[in-house]
């Protein structure tokens, strides 16, 4: 009474075509993973790279920018510490990573 037939449905016949409709639906995820590359991650991973590189090319003289926008000049280096002179007398203690941009000699006075 409240329990209906169920009736067996047709097996979906096997076309050569079935193959070829699942590339298609798939293909848009695949393209947006090959923009998604090309736009984000290749370029951030080129960005740690010179960065990486900069890191590591500082030098005693060098004057920084960190990344919390004190400007000093680097006068202590050490594998994962740098000491900055942000005024005279006054050295501060750095992570090598937060050094954002070495700047032109002569831009502290």
């Amino acid at each position: 009474m409240f329990i209906s037939s169920a009736f067996a449905q047709a097996a979906p016949a096997a076309a050569g075509g079935d193959m070829q409709s699942s590339f298609m639906s798939l293909l848009p995820l695949v393209l947006m993973f090959v923009v998604l590359y090309f736009v984000m991650i290749r370029p951030q991973m080129k960005r740690q790279k010179e960065h990486r590189a900069m890191v590591e090319a500082l030098a005693k003289g060098d004057e920084v920018a960190t990344a919390g926008g004190m400007l000093g000049r680097v006068t202590k280096l050490g594998d994962t510490y740098l000491g900055v002179e942000v005024a005279p007398g006054v050295e501060v203690q750095i992570q090598r990573t937060a050094v954002v941009q070495v700047l032109p000699k002569g831009s502290i006075k």
